[in-house]
């Protein structure tokens, strides 16, 4: 079964003194990190830069404060830190060059949400777990107050971020999902892209069908070899499909609920209805929709002859033995 492979965006805000102490973990300034045993001293320089600091990262921050000619109290943000990165499942197989190129990506996303002038430092780390990128700006808006609660907002505002982060990378990366935050566990909607991965999986059933459907006694054995070639491609979509049908199983309990209901509506759809209001109802269709092509997809597999299914599951054994 795929694991789901996860977009991440997370904010930070400094104020005074512990500025220095993210500077020192960013560009890795201190001999030993104790506090932190996830850094492999060995391979620190594989660590890299995408925009370099000009000036200690406190320094930066005043002098852009400065210029902007904002006021300051003890308790200004002067300094917002943006971890990106992904789920280590994203990065595995990935050459520096794709990984860069990656956070190359992130980079271009921020610099459309924050003017590039105010970014002080991003490095990426290749020495920890997993790869990602710490990147700094000074909180300024685009009419030069010092404000980061404006850029940050509250709750709503930092979805809005991480939507927009993720509507931006999946365009490069379609494996991507969107990372879930706890107030999102009872979302009301499933993305675009799962209705698209469920009309390519659509495709390949129809076309298992047909070969299903070719299949006699006599040409069994060369049928059955193009049925197990196509399976290999087949069950792992199937398998990634239901990690999605799993992700947004709570939201399909309320949506076969009403199927019937909605159904009905469908029918009586007409002028006096809202043009937003069809779309809803129709919106809705489409979810309730998909849980029945996903019985349809997996459904199939019941209909293929246990001859062909031990011959799939030797050879994909065999390609694990040798991968190993």
């Amino acid at each position: 079964m795929a694991v789901p492979q996860y977009a991440i965006l997370r904010f930070a805000k400094y104020k005074g003194p512990e500025i220095s102490g993210i500077e020192a973990h960013n560009e890795r300034t201190k001999e030993k990190y104790a506090s932190n045993p996830d850094i492999d001293p060995t391979r620190t320089h594989l660590n890299f830069h995408l925009i370099k600091p000009e000036r200690k990262y406190r320094a930066g921050s005043e002098h852009q404060i400065a210029e902007a000619g904002c006021r300051t109290r003890s308790d200004s943000v002067r300094v917002v830190e943006a971890l990106i990165t992904a789920t280590p499942e994203f990065f595995k197989g990935k050459k520096r060059a794709e990984i860069r190129e990656f956070f190359n990506e992130a980079l271009e996303f921020i610099k459309q949400n924050q003017a590039p002038e105010t970014i002080i430092s991003a490095v990426v780390h290749l020495d920890e777990k997993s790869p990602h990128m710490h990147l700094c700006f000074v909180p300024l808006t685009e009419d030069k107050r010092l404000c980061a609660k404006e850029i940050l907002g509250n709750k709503k505002k930092l979805t809005e971020w991480q939507d927009k982060y993720w509507e931006h990378m999946v365009k490069k990366y379609p494996d991507l999902e969107r990372g879930e935050s706890a107030s999102e566990t009872g979302r009301d909607h499933v993305p675009t892209r799962v209705f698209k991965q469920m009309a390519r999986l659509n495709k390949q059933h129809d076309k298992l069908f047909e070969m299903l459907a070719d299949v006699t006694l006599f040409n069994f054995k060369d049928k059955s070899a193009q049925v197990v070639a196509f399976l290999e491609k087949y069950i792992p979509d199937v398998a990634a499909m239901e990690t999605q049908m799993k992700k947004y199983e709570k939201f399909f309990k309320t949506a076969d609920g009403k199927q019937k209901a909605l159904e009905k509506k469908n029918a009586d759809l007409s002028a006096a209805l809202e043009k937003s209001e069809q779309q809803s109802t129709l919106k809705k269709l489409q979810e309730a929709r998909l849980l029945n092509d996903y019985e349809r997809v997996k459904g199939i597999l019941d209909r293929i002859p246990p001859e062909i299914i031990k011959a799939y599951t030797h050879r994909s054994t065999q390609k694990h033995d040798i991968n190993r």
